[in-house]
């Protein structure tokens, strides 16, 4: 159900404390808007709506009654609001039993005195001239002893004229005994008299008109009988004995009440004399109260009693009374010292500073405490910061277990290889590093993560106290200080420049901070001395610049939640993205070391593709290297994608590029490193086993051959599928690039692969094809003057052999590699023998045979793997042969060819023609 107006809200009593019955001035919002609206109202529990006063909407005065409660709020509740709030409390008073000369702890009412002795002759007031009997109802009182009253109701009274009067204690008293319908009666009596009070002198007048028509009539029959007598001043007349008797009453009635009289005047002249002295003995008493009540914290007592004072004696000219006040005009500027200390010292919560500025300002302070303390609590920020950078540089803080790598943030790439499930080929990657390189936090990290708590601790409480400051809330909860709130805020408006610069100079002062331990070179020449000194520290890896940069991203949201202006922060935005740029660079410097490192972790154990872990490894080090770079790219609020920057991504393109290529550049140095070349005989093996690599495996150091035909086919790999990968986990963490990075990387390995290549060749062909020429002119064979042809000569047979032990060679360890190699290296053999055949001046018949058997022999063993070139070589070598033109010639020609396959098929079976195709160059 909405209701028309807000709900009532207490902002101020005035005064705070007091006695029960205390006279207060309630102030605040929506207070009502008549006496009507107002339906209730309770002060530490207690109901005085009874005796509440509506004033306006924004002020009630009432009278607090006897709580139970020793503090609590003010609560008012109004018709168009309902149940209202309060954000102050009254504390209530416990009364002590005083005196005529002790000191009361109410303040006299001075006001209400009523001298008898100069209005005796004017009449008594009609509400003095109250009735013994409110009620109007018999009395009956019960057995219940007074003293017993007193305890139940503690400091109230019976007497319904006293301020302390109690509706329960006066019916205990009078009518215990008295009926339900008594009390009914007596209440409906109340009412009644409630109304003439209301109707003003004119029911008084009412009231008495049957007496004043009697007097009338008396006195006109008097009159006339005076008339007709004719005897007015006749001795012994009516009107003499009338006039006896009126002056003899009037005697008796002096006679009667003149003791009374006199007893009253009394009273009211002890009354006034002890008014006058509990004023004095106040003043006399309020400096040592003052020591007292300082020691005891109790502030606020003792500025409402230096204003009572300042009020009855501050325009004094009694030499004694001047001497004691300024006693205590003494004691207040002490206080005031105290207070401004207690204001300006560090450190000091927000509520106790708005505390202190409070008293300062009742108690009038010179200058602006408010500023005064927003001042120094700048300073103390300040060199808080610069301290606690000191304190590191010195080296007195070592901290260790606060940062795990293996936990929340985001190790480097390399120390994550080995947990890392998503990549599909090969094992982990285990680094060595020093044993406490985990656990051990730089005090780098330190020094910013403390920096960050002291900025993140402090400023929100600077923030606050300036805001306060701003909108008047420090010097006055109830609206009655209007003109120090007006003072605030005119004195805040002059100074908001000010504080722009000391929150700027906060900010600018922890980004150089942070700049001075992790960016040194950004700062000036001259700031680097003030701000850096870390220089014989260790350089963090990319892991820690990103624990880094959540801290500051951490102090930056938490200053962003204060509504601080954006462009206040704007410089730790500027840290942050330096820090983000600065963090991918480090990152891939680091991980283009851990790369080059790869080629110590080299087993050489192949699987049955013909790679070892090498490229998966060096696959898992980049994407756990992108991996850990995802906090640093990613794009919070107010930030910029740091890959959109032409020199950032020009810069991360290159490194990436490198990257690459220090790869390459291990897989090259492998190839050429030489621990000594084994023997092939681990390699004649069974090749239809299928345990044919199991020799291999077991083989812990592979000849150079072997090398280069292991890194081949891991260039192979690299260029069909490892950057292919990274090219698209690159485009996935969104590095720019990506087409440079392939392309350079491609161009690269294949510039290997093709050195590789030619250098497994030279190492392979060059033996076998020099071995023809000897083996053909063994024994001084002559192609002119030779036997008929038998079979194929043994040189042939030997560099078959030979071929299909490099066959087997390359098979073991790659069979993708088998049809490239061997095309290359017959290439060669064709090439030898087409120039050995056209070297030869002329041929016999035989010769011409033998010739043209052992080429047609060789070429049709190796036709699964020959090529364009080799065929040529082949056709240009039987075409320098003399034609065979007999059929018995062709007949024996292809004999022998039959015999030479049947005896060598076994060894042939190696060049029978497979699905795999020859890797173009």
């Amino acid at each position: 159900m909405s209701r028309g107006r807000p709900p009532p809200l207490v902002t101020g009593i005035s005064p705070k404390e007091g006695a029960a019955w205390t006279k207060v001035t309630i102030r605040g919002e929506n207070l009502g808007t008549g006496s009507a609206d107002l339906i209730g109202l309770s002060i530490c529990g207690h109901n005085c709506l009874l005796t509440a006063e509506w004033m306006s909407a924004s002020k009630i005065v009432c009278r607090v009654g006897p709580a139970k409660d020793d503090k609590g709020e003010i609560i008012v509740t109004t018709k168009s609001g309902g149940l209202g709030t309060s954000t102050v409390s009254f504390k209530l008073l416990k009364p002590e039993r005083i005196g005529i000369l002790e000191q009361s702890a109410v303040w006299v009412d001075e006001f209400n005195y009523y001298d008898m002795r100069t209005d005796r002759n004017k009449g008594l007031s009609p509400l003095s001239l109250r009735p013994n009997n409110p009620l109007g109802i018999e009395i009956d009182k019960g057995n219940f002893p007074l003293k017993d009253i007193e305890v139940t109701f503690p400091g109230m009274s019976g007497d319904f004229t006293s301020e302390n009067f109690s509706a329960t204690w006066y019916l205990i008293e009078n009518h215990a005994g008295s009926s339900f319908e008594q009390l009914k009666l007596a209440a409906s009596n109340l009412k009644k008299q409630a109304n003439k009070k209301n109707e003003g002198s004119l029911a008084y007048v009412k009231g008495g008109l049957s007496t004043f028509f009697e007097a009338q009539d008396a006195l006109a029959a008097i009159h006339q009988r005076q008339d007709s007598d004719g005897t007015e001043r006749v001795e012994g007349s009516m009107t003499q004995r009338l006039e006896v008797i009126l002056n003899r009453a009037s005697d008796t009635a002096d006679t009667l009440f003149q003791e009374v009289l006199g007893r009253k005047d009394k009273a009211d002249s002890t009354r006034n004399a002890l008014n006058v002295l509990q004023r004095f003995k106040f003043l006399f008493n309020l400096p040592l109260n003052i020591e007292r009540n300082i020691q005891k914290g109790d502030y606020d007592v003792v500025i409402n009693d230096y204003e009572k004072a300042k009020s009855l004696f501050g325009n004094t000219e009694v030499p004694v009374f001047k001497k004691v006040y300024a006693e205590v005009e003494t004691r207040i500027r002490a206080l005031r010292s105290l207070l401004l200390e207690k204001l300006l010292q560090t450190p000091s919560t927000l509520h106790d500073q708005k505390r202190y500025i409070r008293y300062l300002s009742d108690l009038h302070a010179p200058g602006d405490p408010a500023w005064q303390c927003i001042y120094a609590q700048h300073k103390w920020i300040l060199q808080l910061m610069q301290d606690c950078r000191d304190e590191f540089i010195g080296g007195q803080r070592v901290r260790v277990g606060a940062l795990d790598l293996e936990g929340d943030t985001r190790p480097s790439a390399l120390s994550r290889l080995g947990h890392t499930s998503s990549l599909k080929r090969g094992g982990s990657l285990q680094m060595t590093r020093p044993s406490n390189w985990r656990f051990e936090t730089p005090q780098q990290v330190q020094f910013v993560e403390k920096l960050s708590d002291v900025v993140i601790g402090q400023l929100p409480n600077f923030w606050k106290l300036w805001i306060s400051y701003v909108n008047g809330s420090l010097f006055s909860e109830t609206g009655e200080k209007s003109g120090q709130v007006e003072k605030s805020k005119k004195n805040a408006r002059q100074r908001q420049s000010d504080f722009k610069k000391m929150i700027e100079e906060v900010t600018h002062r922890l980004v150089k901070l942070v700049r001075g331990a992790l960016l040194a070179t950004t700062l000036p020449q001259g700031e680097q001395s003030l701000y850096g000194g870390w220089q014989n520290k260790t350089e963090l890896p990319g892991a820690w610049i990103t624990q880094i940069i959540h801290i500051v991203r951490a102090c930056y949201e938490a200053l962003s939640a204060l509504e601080i202006p954006n462009d206040l922060l704007q410089v730790i935005q500027d840290l942050l993205l330096d820090l983000r740029v600065h963090c991918l660079m480090v990152t891939l410097l680091h991980t283009t070391d851990d790369v080059r490192c790869l080629a110590e972790k080299e087993d050489w154990v192949v699987d049955n593709e013909g790679l070892t872990r090498l490229p998966s490894q060096f696959e898992q080090c980049v994407v756990q290297m992108l991996q850990s770079l995802k906090e640093p790219l990613e794009i919070k609020s107010g930030e910029i994608n740091i890959l959109q920057l032409d020199q950032v991504q020009d810069q991360a393109t290159d490194l990436c590029v490198s990257i690459m290529k220090v790869f390459i550049s291990c897989l090259e140095q492998l190839s050429t490193n030489r621990d000594g070349d084994a023997t092939l005989s681990h390699i004649s093996m069974d090749l239809s086993s299928p345990d044919r690599f199991k020799n291999m495996q077991e083989c812990s150091s592979p000849t150079s051959e072997q090398r280069l035909l292991i890194v081949l086919s891991n260039c192979h790999y690299l260029e069909r599928h490892t950057f292919l990968n990274l090219a698209h986990h690159f485009e996935k963490h969104g590095l720019t690039g990506t087409e440079k990075i392939t392309r350079m990387s491609i161009v690269a390995v294949r510039e290997l692969d093709e050195k590789l290549f030619d250098a497994y060749i030279e190492r392979r062909a060059d033996p076998i094809a020099g071995s023809l020429e000897p083996g053909i002119y063994a024994g001084y064979f002559d192609w002119r003057d030779c036997p008929p042809p038998t079979g194929v000569r043994s040189y042939l047979k030997e560099a078959l052999v030979n071929i299909i032990t490099v066959h087997a060679e390359v098979f073991t360890i790659s069979k993708d590699l088998v049809p490239c190699v061997l095309s290359k290296i017959l290439a060669t053999v064709a090439d030898e023998m087409c120039r050995l055949m056209q070297c030869v001046s002329s041929f016999s018949k035989n010769g011409a045979l033998q010739a043209r058997l052992e080429l047609c022999a060789l070429r049709d063993a190796i036709a699964a793997y020959l090529n364009a070139e080799s065929n040529a070589s082949f056709k240009m070598a039987l075409d320098a042969l003399p034609q065979l033109y007999g059929a018995s010639e062709k007949k024996l020609l292809e004999e022998l060819l039959n015999k030479f396959k049947s005896s060598m098929r076994l060894q042939l079976t190696c060049f029978q023609p497979t699905c795999i195709q020859p890797v173009k160059r």
